[in-house]
């Protein structure tokens, strides 16, 4: 007997084509995990609300978020939809599909890591490059407009820069020619991941906490924090190329020099004081 997923998957394939599916169907995709994810950071932000784990002190205005809102819209429908639809055709030609069966999930979990990795090392690269006086200045000044940044800022940034570092997150899929249900997956987490680096919130179950390798919002606070040319913290999702490279010193030395203070202040706690 199918599964509930394997029958909502035939619907699809019955009722559209693959083109549709790929282009529209992704930007459709990547719109609801992008907004639906981000969206309650903004709220968060305005309520005050879990004010204790919020990395900065400083909330966005009201104006700050409409801008960042109205600015995504645009350069999603006229950067990002074009950008899918173009893509199509490289995708299909290297064996891209969309029909049943369903790839196996290790397959898809092996693809998608493999994709996490070379996303992460092609990202380092072109972000660091980004960092560079003249492209600092004229392209990605823009995303670090917001030097307090919550979700939605992930994607906040110029139009060359989508393009530059969203070759990143295509390159992976693009010379495999997944499954559709594969490259909506990894889409899926890849945007979840960005929004979460962007969040402005270090909470108890952050991932980071828990697998060090991984960078999450207080690694990404820190390199909108300081001026473009000390920022460092060039990673996307794993924190590897900074550690290899050395562009993540100054962020272990303030985190070093946290703990150290913590610990400093849990021991005078506890030791009781004398006349």
């Amino acid at each position: 007997m199918a599964s509930a997923l394997e029958k909502g998957w035939l619907y699809l394939i019955n009722n559209f084509t693959d083109f549709q599916l790929a282009s529209i169907g992704s930007f459709v995709i990547h719109e609801s995990v992008f907004f639906l994810s981000g969206l309650p950071f903004i709220v968060m932000e305005r309520l005050g609300y879990q004010q204790k784990y919020k990395i900065q002190g400083k909330v966005n205005s009201v104006a700050a978020q409409e801008k960042c809102v109205m600015k995504l819209l645009l350069y999603h429908i006229c950067v990002n939809l074009p950008l899918m639809i173009g893509s199509y055709p490289v995708f299909k030609y290297m064996g891209f599909t969309s029909q049943l069966p369903l790839p196996s999930w290790n397959v898809v979990c092996f693809q998608i890591l493999s994709y996490f990795i070379l996303e992460d090392f092609i990202f380092y690269w072109g972000h660091r490059i980004l960092h560079t006086k003249w492209l600092y200045k004229h392209v990605h000044s823009v995303h670090h407009e917001y030097a307090t940044p919550f979700g939605l800022t992930s994607e906040y940034a110029h139009p060359a820069e989508i393009l530059f570092l969203g070759f990143a997150t295509i390159f992976g899929p693009a010379i495999t020619g997944p499954h559709l249900l594969t490259l909506w997956l990894w889409m899926s987490l890849r945007v979840i991941e960005t929004v979460e680096a962007h969040c402005g919130y270090d909470f108890p179950w952050s991932l980071s906490r828990y697998l060090p390798i991984y960078g999450g919002a207080d690694f990404h606070d820190y390199h909108h924090r300081l001026l473009y040319t000390k920022s460092g913290n060039y990673s996307s999702t794993f924190t590897y190329m900074d550690w290899i490279f050395g562009t993540d010193k100054g962020y272990r030395k303030l985190k070093a020099l946290k703990a150290a203070e913590h610990q400093y202040d849990y021991v005078e706690e506890k030791v009781p004081k004398t006349d």
